[in-house]
């Protein structure tokens, strides 16, 4: 491709993939990008930005996936605008069904330099890098849980039936350990069922320690402090939200947030008629997952316990107070919802959205 110069900036198209990249090139003047296609890694990239001209008048962008931010980050220090753009958001015609490298990269060129595409907030390597180990964890949650579903439907084949109270407890572990068959098949299998759960639990253990660390380390420690000043909000919940979030005010309002968490519910309306469904989960899955589990302390009456006073120490009692008037709305809003909703589930969820909108006022204000 040539060399081009021009005063106006020239937006670029990336369609990143592993391997590869397709570049829409679309110059001031032009309504269709120029196409050209380059390896995926740093010679080629800066080979692509040497041929275009000045750094300085390049603005690109690629859709947020799997390749993460490095390409993002190699063109700043190159001195190149690229933003990261949230591919829900990507305007698409109804009648488009054609998807190739070369059609996305055009149209990311060409939505860029008009104005309509939605950017994602790119973090500093030390953010990712946190964010990343609380969603090892939140891997190691589900490898346990599916450990523990595989173990207690072994036992249901076999007839063998806990019913004294709840799962998972130290009673159920007492009668875990007394469980025994007389075919030695079945016992190797019920301890190898075993061994892997110990195996998850001392996993899920070892990275909630090297969590703890960066819980009072910057740029977490003030955020993490006055999110686990709400109920149902442990300090690990905290770390997983901060972490998420990085900079609460790019939200202009809860609603945004709530948005963001996928809590918000579908909408199908026309004309005069407004049918709202199911939530979205169109948003990140890591912060609704939290924000419900969250939710679920709400169900009980508004209190303070030990646990919740040592985190509110030493906090601002302004912070305190206001923990305090989100309890009483929730565990209310809890109560009454359960009295209507035939699922505790969708309960659940609807103070998950109202709690992710008291969090996001905290942290905006």
């Amino acid at each position: 491709m040539a060399s081009v110069s021009h005063l106006a900036p020239i937006h670029l198209g990336l369609d990143v993939h592993r391997d590869t990249i397709s570049v829409g090139v679309l110059v001031p003047g032009e309504e269709v990008p120029a196409v050209d296609k380059i390896a995926h890694d740093e010679p080629s990239v800066r080979r692509l930005v040497g041929r275009l001209g000045d750094p300085r008048q390049l603005q690109a962008c690629y859709e947020a996936g799997p390749t993460g931010f490095e390409l993002a980050r190699l063109l700043h220090s190159m001195g190149v605008s690229c933003q990261v753009i949230a591919p829900s958001l990507i305007p698409k015609a109804p009648g488009e069904r054609i998807k190739t490298d070369k059609r996305d990269c055009r149209r990311l060129a060409r939505l860029h330099r008009a104005g309509e595409l939605v950017a994602i907030r790119i973090p500093s390597p030390a953010e990712e890098a946190v964010r990343d180990l609380c969603r090892t964890r939140g891997d190691m949650v589900e490898d346990r849980m599916r450990a523990r579903h595989r173990l207690s439907k072994f036992l249901l084949r076999h007839g063998r039936i806990w019913r004294e109270g709840k799962a998972w407890t130290l009673a159920h572990e007492r009668w875990l350990v007394t469980q025994r068959f007389t075919e030695p098949a079945l016992q190797t299998t019920y301890d190898h069922y075993r061994a892997v759960l110990a195996s998850r639990d001392a996993q899920l253990e070892a990275i909630e320690a090297d969590l703890a660390v960066w819980q009072d380390r910057a740029p977490f420690a003030e955020q993490v402090a006055r999110l686990a000043a709400y109920r149902g909000v442990t300090r690990l919940g905290a770390l997983h939200l901060a972490a998420e979030v990085g900079d609460w005010r790019r939200f202009a309002r809860a609603g945004q947030f709530m948005g963001f968490c996928g809590l918000v519910p579908s909408e199908y309306s026309s004309g005069q008629v407004t049918r709202r469904g199911h939530i979205t989960k169109a948003g990140n899955r890591h912060l609704r997952t939290q924000l419900v589990e969250s939710a679920w302390a709400y169900q009980h009456r508004p209190s303070v316990g030990a646990r919740l006073a040592s985190r509110q120490q030493s906090l601002d009692p302004q912070v305190v107070a206001r923990a305090w008037a989100a309890q009483l709305r929730l565990c209310g809003r809890f109560r009454r919802l359960r009295a209507r909703k035939p699922s505790t589930n969708i309960v659940a969820t609807a103070i998950a959205r109202e709690l992710a909108g008291f969090l996001w006022a905290e942290m905006a204000a």
